[in-house]
């Protein structure tokens, strides 16, 4: 029975849920996050059942985006989509609280920046050049176009 309730605790620790719930309780932060933390309290399957759905999900709007690649609005709206779901899905794992500072450690914080801003620029970056959308789905088009 002792190895069943370390390792029930070793799971909670590991999809960010609290092993001392007193402990937790009595530790009492004012901050937004701390806040929006404590209100996220899901079980363990529901914690699995949302990262599966947001996985997939995500997952689908990447490959879907794939089918629309030469028009970029539609590629980069759908593609973004299934990059900040396929993010977003790990959140619940670990809880939002626990990803954000993870995604802002030091060692990560270099790569989560390149990351937040590449999603940003494949967003809004073709709006601001006057006829680069156009440009861009010419060069596509005439680089990927073959004959069968």
């Amino acid at each position: 029975m002792e190895k069943m309730n370390s390792a029930v605790e070793r799971m909670k620790m590991l999809v960010g849920m609290e092993v001392d719930e007193e402990e937790a309780s009595a530790q009492q932060s004012d901050s937004f996050i701390d806040d929006f933390n404590r209100n996220c309290t899901l079980s363990t399957t529901q914690r699995f059942y949302g990262f599966a759905i947001c996985l997939a999900s995500g997952l689908a709007c990447t490959l879907l985006s794939m089918l629309v690649f030469f028009n970029p609005i539609k590629f980069g709206i759908a593609f973004t989509l299934g990059n900040l779901l396929a993010l977003g899905s790990t959140g619940f794992l670990i809880g939002p609280k626990r990803q954000v500072t993870m995604m802002l450690d030091p060692v990560r914080i270099y790569a989560t920046a390149i990351y937040l801003a590449s999603i940003i620029i494949a967003l809004y970056s073709l709006s601001y050049i006057p006829f680069a959308r156009s440009m861009v789905s010419k060069v596509m088009v005439s680089c990927f176009d073959t004959d069968f």
